[in-house]
């Protein structure tokens, strides 16, 4: 699958950990910084903005984690496969999902009702046209299938183990360079042997645990750029041994929730919708002063 040309975006205006549905979220101790989150947030435009147009979904004041757009679904070519999510809590934002992109020319679909996806957290494409899916901590295996389906198109399936890594892109990202990204440890041992299998050893970079809990792992992949929360030294010149620019961005206030780059981000292939708003890179979609500060 080509660079994505533009992505969408949630601003954080609620941001917030409000309850617990990972290891990362507690409620009960250091509260998100919103007046950070949000400058950190307007980091990641700008920054992404100097390489796509970003688009913008209104932030819902009953939606705590809508800014992690990479959950609202998944987009191949003009569809858009709406998710369906496992706990409760993010029930809600399902509705506002689908209504942007039905509103924005996208062809809408559901997988079958006992199937739970969660879009492009635990679905990711390829440059081969294939479907890496993780299952086992949110989506269920029979999204795989449902894929397969939908789309007419290889899908890979891979148990996650680790509560921790709950996504697939949280611990796995296959560059569009070539070789992949990923934390052994998040994986069953099958799942783990079919990496192997699939990728040459000199294309695996296997992450210390130290850099898949800085979510290392979850990547935007811009082609010959790529943007995340923090990269350890050897995981850095890795990276920058393959040809890759490097550009990490302070994301700390969103790892409260279990979130980096990635899950901020929806891609949005070329041409497969009306244009839509897009964000200027330099200029901050929302002041600091207008939001509310947590406390």
């Amino acid at each position: 699958m080509t660079r994505p040309a533009e992505v969408l975006m949630c601003p954080p205006t609620h941001f917030d950990v409000r309850y617990a549905i990972n290891p990362w979220m507690q409620p009960a101790g250091v509260p998100v910084d919103r007046r950070r989150a949000l400058e950190q947030w307007n980091g990641l435009v700008r920054t992404l903005g100097r390489y796509v147009r970003v688009s913008l979904v209104e932030a819902q004041p009953d939606q705590a984690d809508m800014c992690f757009t990479a959950n609202a679904g998944l987009v191949h070519g003009n569809a858009y496969i709406g998710s369906r999510f496992r706990h409760d809590e993010r029930r809600g934002e399902e509705a506002h999902f689908d209504d942007w992109f039905a509103a924005h020319g996208y062809a809408c679909k559901r997988l079958p009702d006992d199937v739970v996806f969660e879009g492009a957290g635990d679905a990711l494409c390829d440059t081969d046209g294939r479907i890496w899916m993780g299952y086992g901590q949110r989506s269920s295996l029979g999204a795989a299938q449902a894929l397969r389906d939908a789309l007419s198109v290889e899908v890979v399936a891979l148990r996650l183990v680790d509560p921790r890594f709950y996504h697939l892109d949280t611990c796995f990202c296959p560059l569009r360079a070539g070789g992949v990204v990923y934390f052994p440890g998040a994986f069953s041992p099958e799942s783990l042997a079919t990496i192997e299998a699939r990728f040459a050893r000199s294309e695996r970079i296997a992450v210390s645990e130290d850099d898949a809990t800085a979510l290392a792992c979850n990547i935007v992949d811009l082609d010959r750029v790529v943007v995340l929360n923090r990269a350890g030294a050897m995981l850095g010149s890795r990276l920058a041994r393959r040809g890759l620019g490097v550009h990490e961005v302070d994301l700390s206030e969103f790892i409260k929730s279990g979130g980096a780059a990635k899950c901020l981000v929806l891609p949005l292939p070329a041409g497969t919708a009306p244009a839509r708003r897009a964000v200027h890179p330099s200029a901050p979609l929302i002041r600091a002063q207008e939001q509310p500060v947590s406390t």
